[in-house]
């Protein structure tokens, strides 16, 4: 079993203490060294080369984010874990390809399902291309999306609906509904139009999944969803959804 060389990376020697004991869980971690800031960080991964560092963003002179980026033009790149107590730069964070985003307090479990992530990562160099093109398309792949004490990624083609909460939207995918912190607006312009159609003022729907439309009389339209779900069509939307059906 490879162990992965790990540095941490935090600005609390209490949070570098808590990552050093519950990384004695897993096997396959090694701690070779800490840093307590961004700086420090980059000068040791240089001499030391290591596979995965578990770094902090809030530090000071350099922050992990910053740190992040500069780690990712080493010519042997570490895998990145981003463990820290902020949840609003998880947009950042997948732009960055780090493997995961851990939001604290770390749990065994929890690290260990991201050092699960990690543990292939050096060496699937091969892949980084393919990630680097999603990461530069005009609209979004992927949403990271808060999921009680931690942040999980969401496929955009695993989105079925999105429905307007106030200032979230709730993403409705396989079963499951997730809340993003974004106006219907902004969320529109990073979805694909060729994939997803905004029907209403409240509600966007993944276009391959409407099986028909609905004349209810008065003008008013349903999108069949399915056999068992019609959702109103918005007087504004309903051009723009009938020529889904090139009406």
């Amino acid at each position: 079993m490879k162990r992965l060389r790990t540095l941490i990376v935090d600005d609390e020697p209490l949070a570098i203490e808590r990552l050093q004991i519950l990384s004695a869980d897993h096997p396959t971690i090694e701690i070779v060294g800490t840093a307590n800031d961004g700086l420090e960080a980059l000068r040791i991964a240089q001499t030391l080369t290591p596979d995965l560092i578990f770094l902090d963003i809030g530090m000071p002179k350099m922050d992990g984010i910053n740190a992040a980026r500069a780690l990712g033009l080493m010519p042997k790149k570490p895998a990145i874990i981003l463990i820290t107590a902020y949840d609003n730069f998880a947009v950042e964070a997948f732009d960055l390809d780090v493997v995961d985003y851990v939001l604290k307090p770390v749990s065994s479990e929890r690290l260990g399902r991201a050092i699960a992530r990690a543990s292939g990562a050096p060496e699937a160099e091969a892949a980084v291309p393919e990630v680097s093109a999603k990461t530069h398309s005009r609209y979004a792949h992927e949403f990271w999306v808060s999921h009680r004490a931690e942040l999980i990624r969401v496929a955009a083609m695993d989105i079925e609906r999105i429905e307007a909460e106030r200032d979230y939207m709730r993403l409705h995918t396989n079963g499951r509904s997730y809340l993003l912190h974004q106006t219907i607006s902004a969320l529109e312009q990073r979805l694909d139009p060729e994939q997803f159609q905004r029907i209403h003022r409240s509600h966007i729907v993944r276009r391959d999944l409407i099986t028909g439309l609905r004349h209810e009389g008065g003008g008013v339209w349903h999108a069949l969803l399915g056999e068992d779900q019609a959702m109103r069509i918005g007087r504004k939307y309903l051009a723009d959804v009938k020529r889904l059906a090139g009406k």
